[in-house]
Order: structure tokens, then C-alpha cells, then sequence
């Protein structure tokens, strides 16, 4: 079982710079993707895409590379000669209008076209590298899924086999019920002044009888928690899971609408609980 909440990062070293790479997801349905790298990596999106959608599956997905310049790198050059020319003019100026200026070096960096980026053609070799640091923040990524699926998988074990123990309570309430309502109701019916024909009553009580049965019910609900419980070890078990959980709340209700009975009624009130927690723990399931 597998988590779709998780967590990676690689980070490594490059000349003139480092390298972050961090993965993180959230549930969701569909598999969906937030991509941000530099623009010296952007001809690589699609690999990406393809690898994160192979080995996350399904998630809200966010995936991004942080490039860090390093001590002596340079991120742009100065266009000296352009930056000479605008510093001329505004020292001309602020002598011409008798404003004298300290800092014309800071403005004229702020001027169009002084500071220049160079586009970079990324190196093969660079982006090796890189897909290493990607690979190793995946492979983080996935043990931490693994981990948090392993504390789901507990979580849910505990909570389905205690709707199991509550399931054995009611099949040790069910073993008198039947009788007792029987009971109670020929008493009744003796009390009751008049000649009753008892062929007619035995006839309205089975039929009666036969509503309140929940042997059906019972056994059917067994079914399911034990098929749950195999299902957990099967991958990219979380939608089916959800299949089985509703099968396991319809005769958890059809149990609570037929017993007629306050013990049992308590039981189904405690089943429906633990489900409910199974459920809101299964939207983090891959």
C-alpha cells in the first residue's frame, strides 16, 4: 500500500552553481502536474512529465528544480559600452541641472539593456547530472509513500478488524432475537380478547420474521471485511478499497434498518464510526 502523500529532494553541485531538486504530492483523483524549471532545462519538460507521471501514478503532483548560483558565478554580463554611454549622460545631466548625484552606477545597472543574459545551450553532460539528482529525489519520494502506506495500512487493519470484533457482537445478539420477538408477540396476541386464527398469525409471523433476518447481511459483511483486508496488499489498491468500503457501509445499514433491536443498534452506530474514519484515511491512498 502506497500513500499519495509524499515527499523527495536531491540536491547536488554543478560548476558555478547548485542544484535543488524537490518533489512533493497531495491526493487527488487524476493525476495532475506542477512543473517549474530553470529555462536552460526547459527543453527536457516533457521527459519529466512522462517519468513523474510513470512513477507517481495518480496525485497533485509538484515538481520543481531550483538552480543557485554559486560564490564567483556571473548570471549576466554588463554591456560596458552601452553602460559608459548612460553613465556620461547622466553625470552631464545632473551637472547641467545642478543636482549632483553620488550613485549613477546603481542607475545606470537599472537601464535597458546594460545588464545581458546570456542564453546558455544546455550540455548534455550538465543534464545527466541533473537527471541523477531527479532520479535520487523520485526514489525519495517513493520511500516516503512507502513509509506513510505502511502507517495507513496499520490504521486500517485495526479499524476494519474492530468492525469485525463489533460483527461478532451482533451475530452473539442476533442468536436470541429471533426467539424473543417471537415470544413477545404470541404473548400478545394471547392477550388479546377474541378468537385469532393461528394459522393466519403463523403466516404474518414468519413473513414478519423473515424481514428482521439479517443471517444475509451478516455473512455478506464478513465477506467484505475479509476481502478488504486482501485487497490492502494489492498495488494501487485506493480506488478499490473505496469500492469495497461502500459494499461494507450497505450492510452495515441494512443491518441497522432490520435489526430491531437497541444492542444491536448500538453495535451498527460503533461499525459506522470506524468506517467513517476508513473512509477519510482512504482519499491519502494511492
Amino acid at each position: 500500500m502506497l500513500s499519495m502523500t509524499g515527499y523527495g529532494k536531491a540536491s547536488g553541485e554543478l560548476p558555478g552553481k547548485k542544484i535543488t531538486v524537490e518533489l512533493r504530492s497531495l491526493n487527488s483523483r487524476q493525476f495532475d502536474l506542477s512543473l517549474r524549471v530553470p529555462g536552460l532545462y526547459r527543453e527536457k519538460e516533457s521527459e519529466l512529465r512522462t517519468e513523474l507521471s510513470r512513477q507517481s501514478e495518480r496525485g497533485k503532483i509538484d515538481f520543481s528544480i531550483y538552480s543557485e548560483l554559486t560564490a564567483g558565478a556571473s548570471a549576466a554580463t554588463i554591456n560596458k559600452t552601452l553602460a559608459k554611454s548612460y553613465y556620461n549622460e547622466l553625470k552631464a545631466l545632473s551637472e547641467e541641472l545642478n543636482e549632483p548625484h553620488s550613485d549613477f552606477v546603481s542607475l545606470v545597472l537599472k537601464m535597458p539593456d546594460v545588464l545581458k543574459s546570456e542564453r546558455q545551450e544546455l550540455d548534455e553532460s550538465e543534464w545527466k547530472t541533473v537527471r541523477q539528482m531527479v532520479d535520487r529525489a523520485i526514489e525519495d519520494f517513493k520511500k516516503f509513500r512507502t513509509d506513510e502506506g505502511k502507517v495507513l495500512a496499520n490504521e486500517f487493519t485495526r479499524r476494519i478488524k474492530g468492525i469485525a470484533d463489533l460483527l461478532e457482537e451482533v451475530v452473539r445478539l442476533d442468536t436470541g432475537r429471533i426467539p424473543q420477538i417471537r415470544e413477545k408477540l404470541s404473548k400478545a396476541v394471547a392477550e388479546l380478547s377474541g378468537k385469532v386464527d393461528q394459522n393466519r398469525f403463523e403466516q404474518e409471523l414468519i413473513y414478519y420474521i423473515e424481514k428482521l433476518d439479517i443471517s444475509e447481511e451478516k455473512l455478506r459483511l464478513k465477506t467484505h471485511l475479509d476481502y478488504f483486508l486482501k485487497t490492502m496488499s494489492e498495488p494501487s489498491s485506493g480506488r478499490k478499497l473505496g469500492f469495497i468500503t461502500q459494499e461494507i457501509g450497505r450492510e452495515i445499514n441494512t443491518i441497522g434498518s432490520k435489526a430491531n433491536d437497541a444492542g444491536v443498534q448500538k453495535l451498527v452506530v460503533q461499525m459506522k464510526d470506524e468506517l467513517e474514519k476508513v473512509k477519510e484515511q482512504l482519499l491519502n491512498v494511492l
